[in-house]
């Protein structure tokens, strides 16, 4: 199983917001290719930010462990995800009211075109 480890420092978080990024109604995803190795190997360099703006805590929790679980399924599967890459995850508010099984294929949609 893949862990997802999270990044620490704002440089990391600077250079990762500053190359490519997908947008959808649901949440934007900011991908670089991996600049600095993880402390497990087998690790996703991966981070789910939200915005004070969304609500409070509970909202904004519900949606990083709703983003959180849909990125773990698409781990399994093979090849939705690539491991090259550091992410951060942008969630938004249009994703507290949506299903997993809604948000699921826009994520994968979003993950193949930071691919290519």
């Amino acid at each position: 199983m893949v862990k997802l480890e999270s990044l620490k420092k704002s440089y990391q978080f600077q250079k990762t917001l500053k190359e490519k990024r997908v947008h959808s109604e649901f949440f934007s995803i900011f991908a670089t290719k991996k600049f600095f190795q993880p402390e497990n190997k087998s690790s996703l360099l991966i981070s789910f930010v939200m915005k004070k703006k969304i609500g409070n805590a509970v909202k904004r929790n519900k949606i990083r462990r709703k983003l959180k679980a849909i990125v773990q399924k698409l781990l399994k599967k093979r090849g939705a995800i690539s491991k090259d890459y550091t992410y951060i995850v942008l969630g938004k508010s249009n994703a507290y009211t949506q299903k997993q099984t809604v948000l699921m294929p826009v994520m994968e949609k979003c993950f193949n075109k930071i691919k290519i």
